[in-house]
Formats: structure tokens, C-alpha cells, sequence
């Protein structure tokens, strides 16, 4: 599985690897404190935080366990969000999809539907996983729901998962799609997709 990376473009989204320059940008999307509630990150508000965590992503990907994206709205030209793939192995062939968020606006719109599809896309039919796990905060409920709308299973809560920046014991609900999954979930997509 080689991972290196790409620019994935839908209708309404294109994913482009994250960079420096996307920070201005996804400052403005994700003023508001709400959208790093359940983040691990922390409450992202100014431009330096903005910088300091698009840096972090980029040391990831150097080390070979993400690839992070920025999220652009074709009709804006502007980034409104981010996601990446982690836990990137390419001998088990599988990976995660996380870290995403999107500026309020953008939330309950077609772009988290398009982010998915083209992120599961890419991961099932030209990188060859076998799997690929989602998880969210156990009390983001929003996340579940919309998790469980791309036709994921859901394998269950790793209690005490994570330690949040404000110090809380995190809870994580995991679900995964395998590859003989991803025919179903991806109908399953292309329909939601056309609804929109």
C-alpha cells in the first residue's frame, strides 16, 4: 500500500493535501468553539493555533502515519474544514479516517457525504485496504449518527481511550467498513450524493 500524496476532486469538494498556505482559511471556517468540542486538538481560534496544528499534521505525514487534507469549496475556491487519513499501515493494508471537522455552515451538507466517498473511494480502490476504522467521542452523538449514515459497523467503545487537552477521560466508539463492505456503502453514498 503506497501512500503518498494526492488531490481527490468531487462536485462540490476537492481534497488537496494540507498545507501552510490553507491556514487563513481554515482559521476563518473554524472560529467557532463548537466545532473543537469533542476535537483533540483543543479550541483552535487564532491563526498562530491554526498554524502550530496544520505543522503538527505535516510532522505527521513526514513520518509516515497521516495524510492530511484540506477540504475546499469548489464554488468558494476558499478551504472550509480538513480530515486526513491516520493510523496509516500499510502491512495490515488499513487505515483510519478522522480528524474532521468543517466550519458550521458546512456541517449537515453534502460536503461531509462527498469528503467520505472520496476519501473510502481512494482507500478501497486504488490504495487496496481491506479496512478502514472511524471512531468519534462516545458523547458526540452528531458524529455517530453521521458515521452510521455511510453505512459503517459500529465494533464498540474503547473506554478511557483518550486524554483530551482540558484533561477528560475520552471514550471512543469505533466502527469500521471492510472491503467487501465498500460496494454497499458506496452505493449507499452515490445515492445520498444525488439527493443533494
Amino acid at each position: 500500500m503506497d501512500i503518498y500524496p494526492v488531490t481527490l476532486t468531487g462536485q462540490i469538494i476537492r481534497l488537496v493535501p494540507l498545507s501552510e498556505s490553507h491556514c487563513l482559511d481554515l482559521t476563518a471556517a473554524g472560529n467557532d468553539e463548537s466545532i473543537w468540542r469533542y476535537m483533540l486538538y483543543g479550541n483552535i481560534q487564532t491563526l498562530e493555533q491554526m498554524l502550530s496544528w496544520v505543522r503538527d499534521m505535516l510532522r505527521f505525514q513526514s513520518e509516515g502515519t497521516d495524510l492530511p487534507f484540506a477540504v475546499i469549496y469548489l464554488k468558494s475556491g476558499r478551504a472550509v474544514g480538513a480530515t486526513r487519513y491516520l493510523n496509516i499501515s500499510s502491512e495490515h493494508r488499513h487505515l483510519e479516517i478522522g480528524g474532521t471537522w468543517y466550519g458550521v455552515e458546512y456541517q449537515g451538507t453534502a460536503v461531509n457525504s462527498e469528503a467520505k466517498y472520496l476519501l473510502l473511494q481512494h482507500a478501497f480502490e486504488t490504495l487496496g485496504c481491506v479496512r478502514v476504522q472511524l471512531k468519534t467521542d462516545a458523547r458526540n452523538l452528531r458524529s455517530q449518527r453521521a458515521i452510521e449514515r455511510l453505512g459503517a459497523t459500529p465494533e464498540g467503545i474503547l473506554r478511557h481511550d483518550t486524554i483530551t487537552p482540558d484533561g477528560y477521560l475520552r471514550d471512543s466508539m469505533y466502527y469500521s467498513i471492510l472491503d467487501q463492505e465498500w460496494p454497499d456503502v458506496k452505493k449507499n453514498l452515490e445515492g445520498r450524493l444525488e439527493r443533494y
